[in-house]
């Protein structure tokens, strides 16, 4: 009965086509085009209506699914939500392909049990930089064939990206292994010097091998001789104040203030608090984050007190050792506490970006670029 609403020709076409090992299905709802990836190569179906463009659309559709599902009713689009979280089940990700419907490919996109080869036929159905973004997020995808197309896919198309955060996300995802030339990289960085929200996707991505490395602090070689024994038992105090003050960690600590210094807008903002406090993540105290950086400092100060008994472990051995060093210590324990829950408050009440937004952002700016220079003291 479906098939008898088509008209014979498609009805036709349709049949030979899905009799076939169909990998996925696209539709040309405007040009009236069925595309089909099979085992063979690309398959075309010029679509011939008998109603309504639209009506004939949904007809085929619900040919395709009852085919391909046994059930006319296609993809149940009000689960968008709930497929775009990942939840799409993993053994009918092949079958979600193939129904013509763009959001049942943007549910195998993002799922967990995405592979390279579901990536590959997922990409032909519908390729966008979106979709690029959430495939490059399975390891499988970025380690397959598919990664390199899909990040020379991204950088192609970075400057044309209007949202700070997808700037961010792509060049987040590109950073990884493999997937770029050192030439690529390095262009994707100079970009940075005249936009600033680049750099933070470094940050992200590779925290500990950004370009123009700066040198090491001065206290450096000292402090690592002096804790080689604590970071042998895996003080992860003591490892993060080596780390913070290596080559790598100044130059991290020079690409926060670069990119705070002059933030363009709030997106920006909250992905450079969120690559701070993922560097120095091991530090982070346990309990409901603080929403101001007053509180935050209050908190540290009080945690680094020599009486205090509720001190970790780990810190309080460093304390202990290297007293001449709780500076250092406080300031990075403040860093690993920022995030978007300082500038909730903030950007709950106002939409502002550039001047005005900086502005307000004052109060949580500033104690952060305070505790950057305290980690470069001596530079």
């Amino acid at each position: 009965m479906m098939q008898s609403q088509l008209s014979n020709e498609d009805n036709l076409r349709l049949n030979v086509l899905l009799n076939q090992e169909v990998h996925s299905i696209r539709i040309d709802e405007g040009k009236m085009l069925l595309h089909g990836l099979t085992d063979k190569g690309e398959a075309k179906i010029k679509l011939s209506p008998n109603c309504r463009n639209d009506a004939y659309i949904r007809r085929v559709k619900e040919m395709i699914s009852s085919h391909v599902l046994g059930s006319p009713g296609g993809y149940p689009v009000y689960i968008k939500r709930w497929t775009r979280m990942g939840h799409a089940r993993d053994n009918s990700l092949e079958n979600l392909l193939k129904l013509g419907e763009p959001e049942a490919v943007v549910a195998v996109v993002h799922s967990k049990g995405l592979t390279d080869e579901l990536a590959r036929r997922a990409w032909w159905a519908m390729a966008s930089a979106e979709n690029a973004r959430r495939m490059l997020e399975k390891q499988a995808v970025a380690e397959g064939a598919m990664g390199r197309t899909l990040a020379e896919f991204l950088l192609e198309f970075l400057p044309f990206e209007e949202q700070a955060r997808d700037i961010i996300d792509s060049v987040r995802l590109v950073l990884q292994p493999e997937l770029i030339n050192e030439q690529e990289r390095e262009s994707l960085w100079s970009k940075g010097q005249r936009k600033s929200v680049y750099k933070v996707g470094f940050m992200l991505a590779i925290p500990d091998e950004l370009p123009e490395p700066v040198a090491a602090h001065p206290d450096w070689e000292q402090t690592k001789t002096e804790l080689t024994g604590l970071i042998e038992q895996n003080n992860q105090h003591a490892t993060q104040l080596e780390r913070v003050l290596s080559s790598a960690g100044q130059t991290f600590i020079n690409t926060v203030e670069t990119v705070l210094k002059k933030p363009s807008n709030q997106d920006a903002v909250v992905m450079s608090l969120e690559a701070i406090r993922q560097y120095f993540s091991d530090l982070r105290l346990p309990g409901e984050a603080c929403r101001d950086m007053a509180s935050i400092e209050q908190q540290i100060e009080q945690t680094c007190q020599p009486d205090q008994t509720n001190a970790p472990e780990t810190l309080s051995a460093l304390l202990t050792s290297n007293p001449e060093q709780a500076d250092y210590i406080k300031a990075m324990m403040k860093l690993a506490s920022v995030g978007v829950d300082v500038v909730n408050p903030i950007f709950a009440q106002t939409d502002a970006i550039g001047n005005v937004m900086r502005r307000k952002l004052e109060p949580v700016i500033a104690p952060i670029l305070e505790q950057c220079k305290i980690l470069k003291a001596g530079r």
